[in-house]
């Protein structure tokens, strides 16, 4: 467990850092996969099912608010169904337009929600959304899972039964609609859910704020129960067809989700919880204080042992170079001793240390040259000469 809270640090530390990219990233995901949804299941018009379409317009939504790409999502789904039939459109269109006016636009931060419902039941696992929301959202959420259960039926409906509304033609249109609206509106199996759902995430969102130890790891559990034992003893009373198999996975998967957003969200050490009594002048308090779990990631100390590498240069003597330079050398101590001879001629007295170090300065000339001349063996080259 250790290990998770640290990485769980480092998650942190990322995206503390990194929040707003992540974020843009997130949203071009979530757009990119409800974009393709609503291709995938209502491919009717092949220009807008391109791969490319798809892609570009999440990119654009990504760099917008969540709320566009709700309304973007929207304006695809009637387009689609635009080419099947027009007063399946219309009517859709009006569903849009009371969820937007009497609810969207009071709450655009719970927009994502009507994007993550159909998705969720795209992949099979629409019981992770009241136990998701239920631990980390409000009972406000309720409102737009159960618009995105609608939807979702909705497209379902258009999709099994985009054959005959198509045949249709626009002389049966009426039909068309109260077909349309009963199969949706009156569909069994969506009002179970939508029942259950409703249950589920007022129940999840009452036992995560108790005051008992592991409470989100309880709300979770007894999400997870009741969406089994609603949904299945709704499926019997009203005679709706449920596959058990994906009731119970969808709700396994639920726990999952909520164990996974324990950790991220709320964990703490029940081990070290303590309970704290004071009072004022008005109250007496009881609060319970459970301390949050911090793992600091250990520190990795870095050894670096450099080995020491000996360079050998190879120096080039250009002996031309160093004959001419003797050669002026030995012209420059002819010229002094021709200076000094002058100068003694003339009767000037020279002083002794100047004298000692004149002295001094052509015997250490006298024996580099010498030095030189050895090694470059320019005695054997002159007495050959």
């Amino acid at each position: 467990m250790d290990n998770l809270y640290v990485i769980k640090g480092q998650l942190q530390q990322v995206y503390a850092k990194y929040s707003r990219f992540i974020d843009k990233g997130i949203q071009f995901v979530l757009a990119l996969a409800a974009f393709y949804m609503i291709n995938h299941d209502l491919g009717f018009m092949s220009l807008l099912s391109n791969p490319l379409i798809t892609l570009g317009l999440a990119v654009i939504c990504a760099f917008l608010p969540m709320i566009v790409t709700v309304l973007a999502a929207a304006v695809l789904i009637l387009v689609q169904m635009a080419s099947v039939s027009l007063g399946i459109m219309a009517v859709t269109a009006a569903v849009f337009v009371i969820m937007f006016v009497f609810y969207v636009r009071f709450s655009p931060r719970t927009a994502v929600i009507l994007l993550l419902t159909p998705l969720a039941f795209l992949c099979h696992i629409p019981y992770v959304i009241p136990v998701a929301f239920g631990l980390v959202g409000t009972p406000a959420s309720v409102v737009a899972i159960i618009c995105g259960t609608i939807v979702y039926y909705m497209i379902d409906y258009v999709k099994t039964s985009a054959a005959a509304l198509e045949s249709g033609g626009a002389e049966g249109m009426l039909g068309q609609l109260m077909t349309y609206l009963q199969q949706v509106f009156q569909n069994r199996e969506m009002i179970i859910r939508i029942i259950a759902f409703v249950i589920v995430l007022f129940l999840v969102y009452q036992v995560r704020r108790m005051s008992v130890n592991h409470a989100w790891k309880s709300a979770s559990a007894a999400g997870a129960v009741a969406g089994i034992v609603i949904v299945a003893a709704g499926s019997a009373v009203l005679d709706a067809g449920v596959s058990y198999p994906e009731l119970i996975l969808g709700n396994a998967a639920a726990v999952a989700v909520g164990l996974v957003l324990e950790l991220l969200f709320f964990a703490v050490d029940y081990s070290r919880a303590e309970s704290v009594q004071y009072e004022d002048d008005e109250y007496y308090y009881y609060v319970k204080a459970v301390p949050k779990i911090v793992v600091a990631a250990p520190e990795k100390t870095v050894k670096r042992i450099n080995r020491r590498e000996e360079k050998q240069e190879t120096e080039i003597i250009d002996t031309d170079e160093i004959r001419r330079k003797s050669a002026e050398g030995g012209e420059a101590r002819k010229e002094s001793g021709n200076r000094a001879q002058k100068g003694r001629a003339a009767g000037k007295p020279r002083s002794p240390r100047k004298k000692a170090s004149q002295i001094t300065g052509n015997m250490d000339q006298l024996l580099l040259t010498r030095s030189l001349q050895k090694e470059l063996h320019l005695d054997e080259e002159e007495r050959n000469d």
